[in-house]
């Protein structure tokens, strides 16, 4: 037998608390055959079955385990792939990964959790995972800077973003529509007998803020007989959300209604009206963005848009899939439709206040096409 080689694929065994390492020559010596042999039926590669049975049967008794990085220098795969996105904790991205999880582990991926924080994190994690960590990635950055859109036109690993980016950029993206979003909610403002709106907004340098606050300035224009006007929280928190509001609504002539960038900063308005002594909707209507989970339980519950986070999510893993199989294939953009989620937080002044209605849905144009990127 070939027992001399020393090349391996890493393999562990945890005796009482200590670590210990060893080669694939140990693993082939206790199944007695080749090292070579030994390689191909742990790495699924051609073997006998009676061979694969023996070195099977030998890793089982001996409680050894192969090593996944050494096995992924090896076959060149890790059958992993990352989601990296900017706050981990938002429910957003949750429901996004969970959709995620379920495409690919179906497909016998692992997905790991990348956090990106800065513009300049989204960067070096689109470098670092670029390196061979992951077989592919889906990427929400916060900001898209030309610093990152060179970062993803230089990395050979497959890309998915989810937002927009611009048509130049060629690459598989999954976005939200919050043009029409910010129209649904304004519309139905209006429809409840709205009249002066504010819409606080989070960071207007990002994405998401300078899309939605497009989006309402395009609303409120269809609307000429209404007041309206933005202000910016720091972040797209509750915290966030309650500080801007707290000021918003002790200024003079106070607003009828509130629309908020995403449902965190909805959360932090009604606490703030709360916290003043204010109804909601009686005193002042308020909405958010994203139909989060935490919108259905808050009361009164938040009247929200849902851009269809569990859809982008296993459109963005379908996508990230078909790229990993066909790598020359023309880029996709996908726009998912958005629909309006009414509860009790916009009910018109001469409902019930403390009244939540079973939430409906107001579905919007079906932008939910798949095309080429041009």
């Amino acid at each position: 037998m070939e027992l001399s080689r020393a090349f391996t694929v890493n393999v562990y065994n945890t005796r009482g608390r200590a670590l210990v390492r060893v080669t694939i020559t140990q693993v082939a010596v206790h199944a007695g055959v080749s090292v070579a042999s030994a390689s191909r039926a742990l790495n699924g590669q051609i073997a006998s079955a009676k061979t694969i049975a023996k070195v099977q049967q030998a890793a089982e008794e001996l409680g050894y385990v192969a090593d996944a990085t050494a096995q992924s220098l090896k076959l060149g795969r890790t059958n992993q792939l990352a989601y990296a996105v900017a706050d981990i904790g938002n429910p957003v991205y949750v429901e996004m990964m969970t959709a995620i999880e379920r495409v690919v582990s179906a497909s016998g991926y692992r997905l790991v959790l990348s956090s990106t924080g800065t513009s300049s994190s989204s960067v070096d994690v689109v470098r670092d995972l670029g390196r061979g960590y992951v077989d592919g990635m889906i990427l929400s950055p916060l900001r898209v800077t030309d610093e990152l859109l060179a970062a993803l036109a230089k990395t050979p690993t497959p890309v998915v973003v989810l937002g927009r980016l611009p048509d130049s950029a060629k690459l598989d993206t999954v976005r939200a529509d919050s043009i029409t979003a910010m129209r649904l909610l304004v519309d139905h403002l209006v429809e409840e007998g709205r009249g002066d709106v504010v819409f606080v907004n989070g960071p207007s340098d990002t994405t998401p803020g300078a899309l939605r606050r497009d989006g309402f300035a395009a609303a409120v224009a269809a609307h000429p007989a209404i007041s309206a006007r933005s202000v910016g929280a720091d972040d797209f928190t509750i915290a966030a959300g309650y500080a801007a509001a707290l000021q918003v609504l002790q200024e003079r002539p106070r607003p009828d209604a509130i629309v908020a960038a995403n449902d965190l900063i909805g959360i932090g308005s009604i606490q703030a009206a709360t916290d003043l002594g204010l109804t909601v909707p009686g005193d002042i209507a308020i909405t958010g963005v994203d139909n989060t989970e935490l919108a259905g339980v808050i009361r009164p519950g938040l009247t929200s848009v849902d851009l269809g986070a569990e859809e982008r999510g296993r459109v963005a893993a379908q996508l990230l899939l078909a790229r990993i199989v066909e790598p020359n294939r023309p880029a996709h953009t996908v726009t998912v439709a958005p629909s309006l989620v009414v509860r009790g937080s916009s009910l018109a002044r001469s409902q019930d206040p403390a009244a939540s209605p079973p939430s409906h849905r107001t579905e919007a144009i079906d932008f939910n096409d798949e095309r080429a990127a041009r």
